[in-house]
């Protein structure tokens, strides 16, 4: 290609190059939750400043800017202190609490907020998958670190069944 060329159309100029993270894995409560949590999310990566705007971009814009988020301290120990997001800077608050561990709370200013179950990103498939499922039913009554240690605790069940037999 020659490089006194322009660009192809609807391409950046080489000095314009960006990276976006793509869609979110991500899965919600229909309507309003009545549980702990309004679904889950399962990011690539650990790198929250690559995650977030991928996530904040999924949801319903209806429901309100996200201008702050809480994760957990353990979960995102590099975690910055504000992240950007198209127009706006999102806020994030860093907890030690066990609560915490393996969630996210997504604060829409007045709007509301969004609690989710944090699947790590190295889970196997099959498993976030029943995560993303168990996290979003409407009828979940458990908390994030419940329901997380209830399908890792099936996990071990499986195996142990598929090396011991039925």
């Amino acid at each position: 290609m020659d490089s006194l060329a322009p660009p192809a159309e609807g391409m950046p100029p080489d000095d314009e190059h960006t990276y976006r993270m793509p869609l979110a894995r991500l899965s919600l409560t229909p309507e309003s939750s009545h549980g702990p949590l309004d679904g889950a999310w399962w990011p690539r990566c650990d790198v929250l400043e690559l995650e977030l705007p991928a996530l904040v971009g999924s949801l319903d814009p209806g429901h309100g800017t996200v201008t702050r988020v809480t994760v957990g301290s353990a979960a995102w120990p590099d975690a910055p202190g504000t992240v950007p997001a198209p127009d706006h800077m999102i806020e994030v608050v860093l907890s030690d609490t066990a609560d915490e561990a393996h969630a996210i709370t997504l604060e829409c200013g007045t709007v509301g907020r969004w609690e989710l179950l944090v699947i790590p990103p190295d889970e196997p498939t099959g498993a976030a998958g029943r995560l993303l499922t168990a996290a979003a039913d409407p009828r979940n009554t458990q908390s994030a670190q419940r329901i997380l240690a209830r399908v890792e605790d099936g996990l071990g069940q499986e195996s142990g069944r598929q090396r011991n037999g039925p």
